[in-house]
């Protein structure tokens, strides 16, 4: 493996921006997790995006806006990121908060691959894969109502989302949702997942200062009640007939 591109100027003063501070020694391992996600992205499809400074900001700033809101999360947090694909938001948030422990969870046998050689890579002592659909893992002692916090990015509308997340989150734990412009409607199609799966407390949470180009919202989730059992349901149902 090449060694690992050079960290473009933008990184630190945009990270400044956005108040998260990393050690260069983080910077570093941000780096190398980057420069394998692009190399393994010619054998097999992970990330549409191709060029570095666009993948820096496209994958490694916009997971971690994701920081801030684990900021109260203890040492020994469980946090799941479900659907990781090629490790996003899961592996820089990883590499950002070294204290919590995370599972990739990714249902495609060649990105869990992916995953565990960044995990030996990376590397990321913090981090292990979980190689399983999220309707499966939901339904699944050790994972079911196990986790403080689930994560996602892209994976889906939301009310389709929240079948996957809330059922892996324990009672008092968070679901965290990346989205773009359509948050509004797709919150308030979700209305009836929530209240079906167990959710309480929401916010949305602008991921970005004013002025920034990017339009991005973190939806936060608390849950207050047990996921009834029969959710999630079998495997596809959620895409195919959300809630």
């Amino acid at each position: 493996m090449e060694s690992s591109p050079a960290i473009p100027d933008f990184v630190p003063a945009e990270l400044a921006q956005l108040q998260l501070a990393l050690s260069a020694e983080q910077l570093d391992r941000l780096a190398r997790y980057l420069h394998l996600l692009l190399e393994t992205n010619k054998q097999f499809n992970l990330t549409g995006i191709k060029e570095p400074q666009a993948a820096w900001r496209r994958h490694i700033i916009d997971s971690l806006t994701l920081v801030p809101l684990l900021a109260d999360c203890p040492a020994g947090t469980t946090v799941i990121d479900v659907g990781s694909g090629g490790g996003l938001p899961g592996v820089p948030l990883a590499i950002a908060r070294p204290d919590l422990r995370f599972t990739l969870l990714e249902a495609t046998g060649k990105k869990a691959r992916f995953l565990e050689s960044c995990i030996r890579d990376v590397p990321l002592p913090n981090g292990t894969v979980l190689n399983d659909r999220a309707e499966k893992a939901g339904q699944t002692k050790g994972c079911r109502q196990h986790f403080d916090v689930a994560v996602c990015r892209a994976v889906g509308p939301l009310r389709e989302v929240l079948e996957y997340l809330l059922p892996l989150v324990k009672v008092g734990g968070q679901a965290l949702a990346m989205k773009g412009a359509q948050a509004e409607a797709e919150l308030e199609a979700a209305s009836d997942a929530m209240m079906i799966l167990g959710a309480g407390e929401l916010q949305v949470i602008q991921a970005y200062p004013d002025g920034w180009p990017t339009e991005a919202v973190l939806i936060r989730l608390t849950k207050e009640r047990p996921t009834p059992p029969e959710y999630p349901r079998l495997p596809g149902t959620p895409h195919q007939d959300p809630l």
